[in-house]
């Protein structure tokens, strides 16, 4: 049963007569007597009995006829959403962030793609960057924005700025106010980071290390809101990436630009190799990527006073 010879059958069937039954379905009386005869031969039996005066529904044909008519507005339904979903006039896209991008540079994003796009959905998980990594992996989301995981055979990364890492001082530190710190200097506090295996606490330390430092690692955490309270607090000092500045100015600790050696991590999106986007997944990527990469000298300059 196709779809062509059902709409010619419930034309039929909603009017009982052929003349108008082709002018609803723009066929001639031929081509939609052939039509009714090829669906009745597909099925097995008799639909329609007709006379010289009369057509009417057989038994069978009334069943066709009550659960037809659902079938096909469900068919007409589903292939206007796809049209507007392609079309980008409605749809959804699930996309995760790490919270030091979800609560800064995000929005902004949102607000450009809306803008564009009103009729599609945005569906944000803010979580820590591993975790991003994990749901694209996991196919629990299309897109992520996270540090950059590195070589993957799975996985495709698409850069979008370097974000690097800056100092975070208790307000009474002697430090506080300055300008800048050496790492050198910052390490004689004691120190507050992430816990292994934490990427961003590995970069650090290599990097360190080949200054020949280590870090002087007095309280560990999961996560980089948890060492801005530790060091608001007065427990020690942290390094958090520059995205983290507003939050961490917000609790109370003091941000400086951090030198000798420079410490840095390129922020990006995460997909599937092998998958192909949805066309709301793929307009939202492109929307980041321009205003990032192709946009005006001056939204550049406003992400970077956003930094």
């Amino acid at each position: 049963m196709t779809v062509k010879q059902l709409r010619a059958f419930l034309a039929v069937a909603r009017t009982l007569n052929f003349a108008e039954a082709s002018e609803l379905v723009h066929l001639s009386q031929p081509a939609l007597s052939l039509a009714i005869k090829k669906l009745e031969q597909s099925l097995g039996g008799p639909l329609l009995t007709r006379t010289t005066r009369s057509v009417a529904l057989t038994p069978e044909g009334e069943a066709l006829a009550e659960r037809g008519e659902r079938l096909l507005a469900d068919w007409d339904n589903l292939e206007e959403e796809l049209h507007q979903r392609f079309t980008l006039q409605r749809g959804k896209v699930a996309i995760a962030a790490m919270p030091s991008f979800a609560a800064s540079l995000l929005p902004p994003g949102l607000l450009a793609y809306r803008d564009y796009y009103p009729g599609v959905n945005v569906e944000v998980h803010d979580v820590i960057a591993e975790r991003v990594v994990d749901m694209v992996r996991e196919h629990r989301i299309e897109v992520g924005i996270t540090f950059d995981p590195g070589s993957s055979e799975d996985l495709r990364f698409q850069p979008l700025f370097e974000d690097e890492f800056i100092a975070v001082l208790p307000a009474d530190h002697p430090y506080a106010g300055a300008g800048c710190i050496a790492w050198g200097e910052l390490l004689k506090s004691e120190f507050i980071t992430l816990q292994r295996p934490s990427r961003l606490r590995s970069l650090i330390e290599h990097r360190l290390a080949d200054r020949g430092l280590s870090l002087n690692v007095a309280y560990e955490a999961h996560q980089l809101v948890t060492v801005g309270r530790m060091v608001v607090t007065g427990l020690g000092v942290g390094a958090v990436p520059k995205l983290c500045r507003q939050q961490m100015e917000e609790l109370g600790a003091s941000c400086l630009e951090l030198t000798e050696p420079r410490v840095a991590r390129r922020v990006g999106i995460v997909t599937r190799r092998r998958d192909r986007l949805s066309a709301a997944a793929q307009a939202f990527v492109e929307v980041m990527v321009q205003r990032f990469q192709d946009g005006t000298a001056a939204e550049r300059s406003a992400f970077s006073s956003t930094l």
